[in-house]
């Protein structure tokens, strides 16, 4: 009984979390919320130029529309690392994601 007792508090000790790595993990959410708002003004002065781009050519850049597909996606993983919902740290940790689907062919406006 004292062997299995053994074993089971060396299982629990093997499976608890250490306060470093709590607190390794908040530091690093930190930099990932000064990175969230980083894309956040991002994202705004995309926006912004797509919509004087399409006053001023009456058509999308698609280069733009692709870059803010793969920054949504990246954004995607941004948040589920922050919410507790993602272990591996987001790029530049790892790769960049790939977007997880394409943007539409054609922008509708009716």
């Amino acid at each position: 009984l004292r062997k299995e007792w053994e074993e089971i508090m060396q299982d629990v000790q093997e499976t608890t979390v250490s306060r470093k790595d709590i607190l390794i993990r908040l530091l690093y959410t930190i930099l990932y919320l000064l990175v969230f708002e980083i894309i956040k003004l991002i994202i705004q002065i995309i926006v912004v130029f797509q919509y004087i781009y399409l006053f001023i050519t009456l058509s999308h850049n698609d280069p733009v529309r692709n870059f803010s597909n793969k920054l949504c996606t990246y954004t995607y993983d941004v948040m589920r690392y922050l919410t507790l919902n993602k272990n591996p740290r987001p790029f530049p940790f790892n790769d960049f994601p790939p977007a997880m689907e394409e943007p539409v062919e054609e922008v509708a406006f009716r």
